[in-house]
């Protein structure tokens, strides 16, 4: 079932970002923890951190086995250290769970289970400013309208028909 649901939050995420690709938005972006391993002690989540940059705004998503892992967000860098679960500030136990980076800030998540939070599976996060959108120069150009739909209209709505299919399917 966390393979069923690893599947569906990295569909979502990419069908997301193909739907916005082209069109200027103040970028959401969605991390995926994890890699296609997800929140797994198996997870080589420092690599997965690697030159990632947590923004305000932002979402993380933590795919588990329900069964065998959660996941604690601690109140301080000693509890993370330590892995002293005692107190955690959240816990989520889904198996899918999103959370958004809704301030900036130095943010700790943990294995909830001890033993794995004691071999690494956990995750400090520095939540960094929104970033700032600086005027741009604008060039407009006339362009003859096309003959025929472009690929990427036809893809949009191929994206739509997935995106509204699989969301549907994971419901029913």
């Amino acid at each position: 079932m966390a393979g069923v649901k690893v599947s569906v939050a990295l569909v979502l995420v990419v069908l997301i970002s193909i739907s916005f690709k082209g069109k200027e938005v103040s970028a959401q972006v969605h991390h995926v923890v994890g890699f296609d391993r997800g929140w797994d002690p198996d997870s080589d989540i420092n690599s997965w951190l690697s030159g990632r940059l947590f923004r305000v705004g932002d979402k993380i998503w933590f795919t588990y086995s329900a069964a065998q892992e959660s996941v604690l967000e601690l109140q301080s860098l000693e509890d993370f250290l330590t892995c002293d679960l005692a107190n955690p500030i959240r816990t989520y136990t889904d198996g899918l769970n999103h959370i958004s980076l809704d301030r900036e800030g130095i943010r700790y998540f943990t294995s909830g289970n001890p033993i794995s939070c004691k071999n690494g599976l956990k995750l400090h996060l520095n939540v960094q400013p929104p970033e700032k959108n600086e005027s741009r120069n604008t060039t407009f150009a006339i362009a003859t309208a096309p003959t025929s739909p472009s690929v990427s209209t036809k893809l949009n709505q191929l994206t739509y028909l997935l995106f509204f299919g699989l969301l549907h399917s994971y419901i029913v």
